[in-house]
């Protein structure tokens, strides 16, 4: 099985966290979209395998009509095999929101929205420099609850100034809908950005690691008690709504990206990515050729990868897995790097598997670069 994802680079307004490639100038949003379009097209052989999903990301593809989302669908309908149940997410900002947009694009195929709440909070919101108020992410999670069976809500934990009483609000409030899944992530502070710009020149302080900690273990407990999976480091689900988007890049399966700077994987060890730039990539798909990069994974690459990946998951990672997909150097190397770490409770074995302890979780990246493969 496999995976469709498509960029739309286009934003009404820049978060102050994002790094994401997007433009504000949304005058030439049909040329790009031709473009998407053609694109499907020209790399409409390159899977043999069924899509199990579809995901529209940015950017802000709530942005675009209902006409021309309808439109890319239906292109990739006709060009991929496609699995009779499949999983369609838009990603969609509150202030996008309308019951008559909801209510069309359902009609077209789109079974699950991801809504892009980050924060109920007001001053959180002004100071991400985001497009939308608390009122508008509840009108439109209203709405959404009574049209969708399938949709998440995004929220950022680690905000400078949020506090573990703001936090228990914002879990509050989503908790009310009691949503089919959550995604909870961190703030980072990401290259070329207008927050790290704030943040260098002391505009803005960012929250201590033990307050973001603290945010980040009442997320653990709060949500494990109403009954959710957290079935991936930032990801929450109730039984049989995992995203199978997300599941299936920490699962390593086959995708491909369309779109400006979107990020294709062959399955196997071929990872390519388009360019980062609207215009270029138009003029270029428009030649019929694909503007992209392309790497060959090697093995300790690989390797990095299912660690990190792997870690991160519910499931955790596998001797066996490790054995057989890369050698016994590779088992004998993680045993080795295993024993401090087992020793000191961070990680711990069932049976063949190697996970994180519950009480480590939020160590889980630094963990797993201890345990990579690096060669000189």
């Amino acid at each position: 099985m496999a995976n469709i994802y498509v960029h739309y680079p286009f934003c009404k307004k820049a978060c102050h966290y994002c790094n994401f490639h997007f433009s504000t100038k949304l005058n030439n949003q049909t040329i790009v979209l031709d473009a998407i379009l053609k694109e499907i097209e020209i790399r409409s052989n390159e899977i043999n395998d069924s899509l199990e999903s579809i995901y529209f990301g940015g950017g802000s593809p709530s942005i675009l009509e209902t006409k021309y989302l309808e439109k890319i669908i239906n292109k990739i309908l006709s060009q991929f095999k496609v699995k009779k149940k499949i999983e369609i997410t838009l990603e969609l900002n509150p202030d996008d929101y309308s019951k008559e947009y909801l209510v069309e694009i359902k009609k077209f195929g789109i079974n699950r929205i991801s809504l892009g709440v980050q924060s109920f909070n007001q001053f959180d919101l002004e100071l991400l420099n985001r497009n939308h108020n608390s009122v508008q992410s509840l009108e439109a999670l209203d709405c959404i609850s009574n049209l969708y069976d399938n949709y998440s809500i995004d929220l950022i934990y680690g905000i400078p100034y949020s506090s573990i009483e703001k936090w228990r609000k914002n879990l509050e409030i989503t908790l009310k809908y009691q949503p089919p899944h959550l995604s909870c992530y961190v703030l980072t502070l990401e290259s070329n950005t207008a927050l790290e710009y704030k943040v260098k020149n002391g505009d803005i302080e960012l929250l201590e690691e033990e307050l973001v900690k603290e945010q980040y273990d009442y997320l653990i407990q709060k949500l494990g008690k109403r009954g959710y999976v957290n079935y991936e480091f930032s990801s929450f689900a109730k039984p049989g709504y995992n995203s199978i988007n997300n599941s299936n890049y920490w699962n390593g399966k086959a995708y491909i990206g369309i779109g400006p700077s979107a990020h294709s994987y062959n399955g196997k060890s071929i990872r390519s990515w388009n360019i980062s730039n609207n215009s270029k990539y138009v003029k270029s798909i428009m030649k019929n050729r694909l503007p992209a990069k392309m790497e060959k994974l090697k093995i300790n690459d690989l390797y990095n990868e299912y660690i990190m990946t792997g870690l991160r998951k519910e499931e955790g990672i596998s001797f066996n897995e490790i054995k057989n997909r890369f050698g016994e150097t590779y088992k004998k190397y993680i045993e080795k790097q295993l024993k401090k770490h087992i020793i000191n409770k961070h990680i711990f074995l069932d049976g063949d598997t190697i996970k994180i302890s519950k009480k480590f979780k939020f160590l889980t990246d630094g963990l797993s670069s201890d345990l990579f493969f690096l060669r000189d």
